[in-house]
């Protein structure tokens, strides 16, 4: 059996805690043996820790300890913004260069420390290159191959790239896109390997449509769009809201928004500015995110940066159409005018235009969403990705 350390240096539950806890659901375990090594024990809202879930899973669980920063990393980040406010890449590479000393050198050493003492025979880093850049110079140190799951959309700089390529045996990259953008950064494509998030075609919602309708005081024959995802700006939950008076039939409508994060007081107080307060409903964070999407005729995604987002996936499972902007990952999952619709220009105006065309379209609504769900189980299937990773794995260990 081989010893696997799995690096996540995260603070929130996300689509890639899902997907790591799919990954160790099905990936043979008489021949790889798991332990965790976390940031953070974080929590699935107010549900389990992400510590219990791996538990559960016969993975042993971790906490790093960081230690603090060193007092002088923070006067000497604020001194640099100041003096070089003029050139922002100067400044990025000032405050990089402050972080790679006082923060990821030290980290480094910690994990390798963790590495040698449990002698693992393979690091697997669950973020992306530019947050897990302490974990490829432990692995390094330590004569530990690694693999990265780079599972979002990131520019490396050459530091980052340069470390890739030198101490990283492979990066597995959720999209094509994701692995354009790594290759463009420098990182060599020989190093990268594209395995397709995957979804378990058999689950299914815990509630009913119906219930889940009725639970919420939504009555009855009322359409319901809506979007599911932690509530940060990178989701741009704010454009949905501002597209949704676009919507022709407003008055006989609702807009869900499922998830908990930074952006929910704001994001409340655009409704109330909008004048949508009546129309808009905050569920907070749920552990069944499924029935809420379930319950929606139309799903929204206005996210700006993705890998290859669970959550769409999860929407086109249950049959529903898609609206998205045209970004890296989402592309590769939505086919526009077959599973849904592709915006092209990232505004809210264009977001409500398409959200309008298509509500008024019942009958390729419903198509889009017959199309979707095929493509999901055709294409996207949980199987597929587990045997992918394993794969790698493989490879890496001969």
């Amino acid at each position: 059996m081989k010893k696997v350390l799995i690096l996540d240096t995260g603070k929130e539950w996300g689509g890639g805690t899902n997907s790591l806890i799919e990954l160790l659901k099905r990936i043979d375990k008489k021949r790889y043996g798991f332990s965790a090594l976390f940031y953070s024990n974080y929590r699935m809202g107010s549900g389990p820790d992400v510590k219990s879930e791996l538990e559960k899973l016969g993975a042993g669980f971790s906490v790093l300890e960081r230690g603090e920063n060193p007092a002088w990393l923070k006067p000497l980040k604020e001194a640099g913004r100041a003096l070089l406010f003029p050139s922002a890449a100067l400044k990025k590479r000032y405050v990089f260069r402050l972080d790679y000393i006082g923060r990821i050198v030290p980290d480094s050493k910690r994990i390798e420390s963790f590495l040698r003492e449990g002698g693992f025979d393979l690091l697997y880093m669950n973020n992306q290159p530019s947050s897990n850049l302490e974990g490829i110079l432990a692995a390094k140190a330590a004569k530990v191959p690694a693999v990265q799951h780079s599972r979002i959309e990131v520019r490396l700089n050459k530091v980052e790239a340069e470390a890739v390529n030198s101490n990283a045996a492979r990066v597995i990259c959720v999209s094509r896109g994701v692995m354009d953008g790594l290759v463009e950064s420098g990182v060599r494509a020989d190093k990268c390997v594209v395995v397709y998030n995957g979804i378990d075609g058999t689950v299914k919602p815990k509630r009913s449509p119906e219930e889940v309708r009725r639970d919420l005081g939504i009555k009855e024959g009322t359409t319901v769009i809506g979007t599911v995802g932690s509530l940060i700006k990178r989701k741009r939950v704010d454009l949905l809201l501002r597209a949704f008076p676009a919507v022709k039939g407003i008055e006989g409508t609702v807009c869900l928004v499922v998830g908990d994060g930074a952006e929910m007081d704001s994001l409340k107080k655009t409704t109330r500015d909008l004048g949508l307060a009546d129309r808009v409903i905050f569920t907070g964070f749920s552990a069944d995110a499924l029935s809420f999407i379930n319950a929606m005729d139309l799903f929204v995604s206005a996210s700006e940066k993705e890998g290859l987002p669970r959550v769409v996936l999860e929407a086109m499972l249950m049959g529903k159409s898609v609206v998205a902007f045209d970004i890296i990952g989402t592309r590769e999952i939505v086919v526009n005018e077959k599973t849904g619709l592709l915006v092209r220009e990232e505004c809210a105006q264009a977001l409500g235009a398409a959200i309008d065309g298509l509500l008024g379209k019942r009958k390729a609504l419903e198509a889009f969403g017959k199309e979707g769900r095929k493509r999901v189980l055709e294409e996207f299937g949980i199987d597929r990705y587990v045997s992918g990773v394993e794969r790698v794995f493989k490879e890496v260990l001969g």
